[in-house]
């Protein structure tokens, strides 16, 4: 490794989060390499719901899990899937999984979660008024809807929960429903409204913003599959097709693929799984919901965007090397028939697949080690897009040697396994 490694920092990883990151640590005087074997924004942050969840604040699965696995082994369709193949990889992080849902485990995610929810909303506000680009981001509110009066009881518990954690809630009747998003059908009873979240009209395109504004702030770009790596003396030495690269310090920020490299650098084993999610994008449905919503029982989310109109939801795991099973995509459009008075139209439909990184606890390692030469910014799960912003500000502040000012900064340090 040279003497003078060519840059301050070198993040892998151009998705929302890399990016995010990388624009922070420029505009805080760094010299910033983004390397990775995909353009930016083609992987998960591509075909995400666009939704901006700062309402979730709970682990993404609860005990229920064990009740549901043989469901999720049989049912090919099913809004959560375990492939058989997969089942012997994926037992041992289901296992963490469920140990996390203990009473202090699960009291530890949840004020994690929301301690990044919380800051979320405003600090994607004030990246986005950095950068000139508010016009992507709405902030109009989202919905999750019922449709059986047995769900009723369902509903108001989650209210209840979710207003002991202070989250923004309001309980709408069907009425209000019909007068704010009149094409959804009649048999709709209820839902929740959250007023605290937004909707990305198009995440790629904000993916894209914030390279055009890294580029101007001095940001260069890579695109190279980073194969390994050492940390050295004098900072880090990363492996890729095309050689070498040095920088001072690394931040690994490439998602479902943080782990191999995290174990290299660090001799640490993260237990980072990947829960595959599909959307499918409507192009001719451009005026049926004011903002996303979600429903209970058919489990998954639509999100009015610029191109159409995005059914985006259901979990599968089978890791990173299965190919992906669009029919799970497709199914989402079944899903969708008798939620709204007309059916959607699927003419010229497109489907996508791609990989959510999620930790057993459901939080994200936010972090520095290996006497801050490498940083970590990776297993975000759904949430991935919602935190992006906040998870910038945290690495810059970390970087910056603030780091005693982050809030639950314990709960998303890699020591936690």
């Amino acid at each position: 490794m040279a003497n003078n490694p060519s840059h301050d920092i070198a993040v892998v990883g151009a998705g929302i989060i890399g990016v995010a990151c990388a624009l922070r640590l420029a505009r805080q005087g760094l010299r910033v390499v983004v390397i990775d074997q995909q353009e930016p924004g083609h992987g998960a942050s591509f075909g995400n719901a666009g939704h901006l969840a700062t309402e979730q604040v709970f682990p993404i699965a609860d005990v229920s899990i064990l009740k549901r696995l043989p469901a999720m082994l049989m049912d090919p369709m099913g809004p959560l899937r375990l492939d058989w193949k997969y089942l012997p990889r994926a037992l041992p992080w289901f296992t963490r999984l469920l140990l996390n849902l203990r009473p202090e485990p699960f009291q530890k995610t949840v004020a994690g979660l929301r301690a990044l929810n919380e800051s979320s909303l405003d600090a994607w506000q004030r990246l986005l008024s950095d950068i000139q680009r508010t016009d992507l981001l709405k902030v109009d509110g989202s919905l999750l809807v019922f449709e059986k009066t047995e769900s009723q009881q369902a509903i108001e518990a989650l209210q209840a929960r979710l207003n002991q954690q202070q989250v923004p809630v309001d309980y709408w009747q069907a009425g209000a429903i019909r007068e704010t998003a009149p094409q959804l059908s009649e048999q709709i009873q209820g839902g929740l409204f959250f007023p605290r979240t937004g909707h990305f009209l198009d995440p790629y395109r904000v993916v894209c913003a914030l390279v055009e504004a890294a580029r101007s702030s001095g940001v260069s770009f890579l695109q190279q599959q980073v194969q390994g790596g050492y940390v050295q003396e004098n900072g880090v030495l990363l492996i890729t097709g095309s050689g070498g690269v040095t920088a001072s310090r690394v931040l690994l920020a490439c998602g479902a693929h943080s782990a191999k490299l995290t174990a290299a650098l660090t001799g640490k084993q993260v237990p980072l799984d990947t829960e595959r999610g599909y959307h499918l994008m409507l192009p001719h449905e451009h005026d049926r919901l004011p903002f996303p919503v979600t429903s209970l029982e058919r489990k998954f989310i639509m999100t009015p965007m610029r191109e159409g109109l995005r059914l985006a939801g259901t979990v599968e795991f089978a890791g990173l090397e299965r190919a992906a099973n669009m029919a799970r995509a497709w199914q989402l459009q079944r899903l969708s028939q008798g939620l709204f008075r007309h059916d959607l139209n699927a003419d010229g439909a497109t489907s996508w697949m791609g990989f959510r990184p999620s930790l057993p606890d459901s939080l994200p390692v936010i972090d520095q080690v290996c006497a801050g030469k490498v940083l970590l910014a990776f297993g975000h799960q759904h949430l991935g897009l919602t935190q992006a912003a906040v998870t910038a500000e945290m690495i810059g502040q970390m970087v910056s040697g603030a780091a005693g000012e982050l809030p639950n900064a314990d709960a998303y340090r890699l020591a936690r396994f």
